[in-house]
């Protein structure tokens, strides 16, 4: 079942309902505001005005709410904060309508603002909620009676998974576990789930396990005393969109968004693979395609320049790109201006330096102020990269690094960025030791990730390129 679908479906739910919404509190304003205002009967007719706020104002409250993350794994969503969540933004969503729209129609004034306010909150709060939150209550019913269900396996195949499996499987009302099979662990040398679960395979296969059948929840069920191996379990579904789960008494070592539920008889600590809020991180995205659009629109005229230059400057074409290795290690074509001479590297993958005779004399101005870089603001735009976030490399130098800093996996929590915390304060690295340095500035990147974060980050960067001081 594509559960994706939900999203879409509480979309179209949210965009009828705030419709509905506007259209009563219109009915409203000429039923009631209008004849106490004016003292005689009017009747009612819908005006342009009502038109113009049926076109924009559902789009306004479906973004509103994509933004805060009201569309993201619906099937998973508690009720109650389904509730919190939807108080606060439409409160502070019919505050913006009400200042935007409201506050300068002639037909209201201070003495209906308070009961005009009221009624818009609440038509839209009660329109927009009660079939949520119907649909909601349907989704866990259907959940308890295994209708729905998540793709799952277990990591451990001792008697402690055995009893966890069991008291998962055997509780009254189905937590929609739909267990595909068990991994096992070096160490292990028991197969106690064998007669129940098929084995997939070992903690090495896990990210090919979780493509191949779809995995949604990975379940560690080895020892608490085995913490090394926990963290190398973790750091092995680095990357993986899939829920971690592991006991409680685990707590202590494990790191990212971790949050308590208890699951009936099963009390199991949730890791989401999620580094920023929702909010935050829909707005970061939206703000990658407003300023990639705005940078590749009012600045053609560089493009323009640049390309020009480029091919003068030396043979060969203008752009240049690079298999590099992305969000959850998946691989894209970076794109840049070309600043090195053609065929610069005939064997095996090589880093520049400030010497290194490959770079054109057009190349050295380019990459001194990062202009090479603007032609990454396509990949920002398609998704691919984010403005700030940790600096893409290539396989070959990512094998060499993880031998050294297996934590450098880390980094594809999150998409690549066309600059990055450690490209600010430590600049491009021309070796693998170079590499392994600048890896920490990264990392605290990731632990400090937000919107606050890149902003600093961006006007650091620019007054790099402004200052030539790039490294």
């Amino acid at each position: 079942m594509n559960k994706n679908r939900f999203g879409w479906l509480f979309a179209i739910i949210d965009f009828v309902s705030t419709g509905a919404a506007w259209t009563l509190f219109y009915t409203y304003r000429k039923t009631y505001i209008e004849p106490v205002k004016f003292g005689i009967d009017i009747p009612l007719e819908f005006t342009p005005r009502y038109f113009l706020g049926i076109a924009f104002i559902p789009t306004f409250w479906v973004l509103l709410y994509y933004l805060i993350g009201s569309y993201k794994r619906v099937y998973r969503r508690s009720r109650l904060k389904d509730l919190a969540n939807t108080v606060l933004a439409t409160f502070f969503g019919s505050v913006a309508i009400f200042f935007i729209i409201i506050l300068d129609d002639t037909v209201y004034d201070p003495s209906n603002y308070r009961s005009s306010f009221f009624v818009l909150f609440a038509l839209t709060f009660l329109l927009r909620y009660w079939p949520r939150y119907i649909w909601l209550t349907s989704i866990k019913r259907r959940i308890k009676k295994g209708v729905i269900g998540f793709n799952s396996i277990l990591v451990g195949s001792n008697e402690r998974a055995l009893n966890l499996y069991n008291e998962l499987k055997n509780e009254k009302e189905s937590q929609g576990y739909l267990f595909r099979g068990y991994v096992t662990v070096s160490d292990q040398s028991d197969h106690a789930l064998q007669p129940y679960l098929a084995e997939l395979g070992t903690v090495d296969d896990l990210q090919r396990i979780i493509v191949e059948k779809n995995i949604e929840e990975v379940i560690i069920a080895v020892e608490t005393s085995q913490h090394k191996l926990i963290e190398d379990i973790i750091d092995e579904l680095t990357g993986q969109d899939v829920m971690i789960k592991v006991i409680p008494d685990m707590y202590d070592i494990v790191s990212g968004r971790v949050k308590m539920r208890n699951i009936f008889g099963a009390a199991l600590i949730e890791i989401w693979p999620e580094i920023m809020p929702p909010l935050q991180k829909n707005v970061k995205r939206m703000l990658d395609i407003v300023v990639s659009v705005f940078v590749m629109i009012a600045f053609s005229w560089l493009y323009l320049i640049l390309m020009l230059w480029v091919k003068l400057g030396s043979k060969g074409p203008i752009f240049y790109s690079q298999e590099r290795i992305g969000y959850r290690g998946v691989p894209f074509q970076i794109v840049k201006f070309r600043t090195m001479v053609v065929n610069a590297e005939t064997e095996q993958p090589q880093l520049s330096s400030k010497s290194d005779s490959r770079i054109t004399n057009a190349g050295k101005i380019l990459r001194k102020y990062r202009l090479d870089e603007i032609p990454q603001f396509y990949n920002v735009l398609i998704g691919e990269m984010s403005l700030v976030g940790p600096r893409p490399e290539r396989q070959f130098f990512i094998d060499q690094i993880q031998e050294r800093a297996p934590h450098f996996r880390h980094l594809h929590k999150v998409k690549p960025g066309i600059t990055s915390w450690g490209q600010v304060k430590f600049g491009y690295a021309e070796n693998v030791d170079q590499m392994v340095e600048r890896l920490k500035y990264d990392l605290l990147y990731l632990e400090n990730m937000s919107l606050a974060t890149d902003f600093k980050i961006l006007a650091y960067t620019v007054l790099i390129i402004l200052k030539g001081s790039g490294k």
